[in-house]
């Protein structure tokens, strides 16, 4: 089903922009202003930049002193820019300082911002890049970057339910098909693909996601050479549904736009309805996991006179619901109550599982 700021009109026009970024954040936010504006010229509605759009440095020393809060001036920046242009930008991701100044590490965060400048979401990569080959390359993602412990639910856009990733997430398929689940219609994944791998796989995944989860992709891309370490693959690209590419920039900075068609995308899912045909009888719902998950969007059950919260709620059927307790008597225990409100009794964790 298409989201409500979809509903008043199906057909948007979105642009992708495409960088080289260095070292130098005020050069980069220049150059993706412009894109920007050019992309918005065209009609976009919303625009998408790639990873590491506020910087690529030259060693992982500069990359962790260079990196900021989420209240800093890269994103403000940016929150401007929306609002000046009444455009909604994902940034595809920056170098985010974590709470805790202690840490030696960062997040490699993905904003979406809407036409207010407001934000709207945002998530921190979860699948790391290591790649190690001894004597030739090492760049490994790890070394320096918190992974995220959260999916962030499909975001309602005036182009549709965005689901959020970043670069190498799009190699596991079982993310994608879990953002379909949640009602995602566009999935993004902003990237800084290396030269290698971008020739041989770039193409070959995005067009799969795409058709496995009859979603359009949509992919920013670094392009050319950061440093004199370090290039990227380009080619970004928009692919549909059917898994055609739509638009493609090649290499270099530039931008290119295409047209996001709802209706398309619910025709093909109606012709072809593949999430009928899976057998999740044999290997199951891909379901996604969040610390702060809310199982079905209630803030607050009943259990006799007490108040539930909804982060306490673990399971749920049509007749029941289980949930921990807080401060339980006895540990390892869990409480069970019919919905129609009568309690049930008590079971232990083991009691549930066998």
């Amino acid at each position: 089903m298409a989201s409500s700021l979809a509903n008043c009109n199906i057909r948007q026009v979105i642009g992708v922009c495409q960088l080289t970024c260095t070292a130098d954040k005020t050069e980069n936010f220049q150059k993706a202003k412009t894109l920007i504006a050019r992309c918005v010229q065209q009609g976009a509605k919303m625009v998408f930049l790639p990873e590491a759009c506020d910087y690529l440095a030259d060693n992982q020393q500069h990359t962790m002193e260079m990196a900021e809060a989420m209240e800093g001036e890269t994103v403000n920046q940016y929150r401007q820019l929306a609002k000046d242009l009444s455009v909604w930008i994902s940034i595809g991701s920056f170098h985010q300082k974590p709470a805790d100044s202690s840490s030696k590490k960062l997040y490699n965060t993905h904003v979406i911002l809407n036409d207010q400048g407001e934000i709207q979401a945002t998530y921190s990569k979860a699948h790391m890049f290591n790649l190690d080959i001894p004597g030739k390359i090492r760049l490994c993602e790890s070394d320096y970057t918190i992974p995220g412990d959260r999916i962030t639910p499909p975001v309602d856009t005036p182009i549709g339910k965005v689901g959020m990733g970043i670069c190498y997430d799009m190699r596991f398929p079982e993310m994608a098909v879990g953002l379909r689940n949640l009602g995602a219609e566009v999935l993004t994944y902003p990237s800084a693909f290396t030269v290698p791998t971008g020739m041989a796989h770039w193409h070959v995944l995005l067009r799969n996601r795409a058709v496995e989860t009859q979603c359009y992709v949509v992919a920013a891309a670094q392009s050319g050479k950061h440093n004199e370490k370090r290039s990227s693959y380009g080619h970004s690209l928009i692919v549909d549904p059917w898994g055609a590419v739509v638009a493609e920039c090649s290499e270099g900075e530039g931008t290119c736009v295409a047209e996001i068609n709802l209706e398309y995308l619910h025709q093909i899912r109606r012709q072809m309805p593949i999430q009928d045909h899976r057998r999740l009888d044999l290997y199951g719902q891909i379901s996604l996991h969040s610390k702060d998950n809310n199982i079905d969007g209630i803030k607050e059950y009943e259990f006799g006179q007490h108040k539930i919260g909804c982060k306490q709620v673990f399971f749920k059927t049509a007749l029941s619901y289980a949930f921990v307790n807080i401060k339980p008597v006895v540990p390892g225990h869990i409480l069970s109550k019919q919905c129609s409100h009568r309690v049930v009794s008590f079971y232990s964790h083991a009691d549930i599982l066998y």
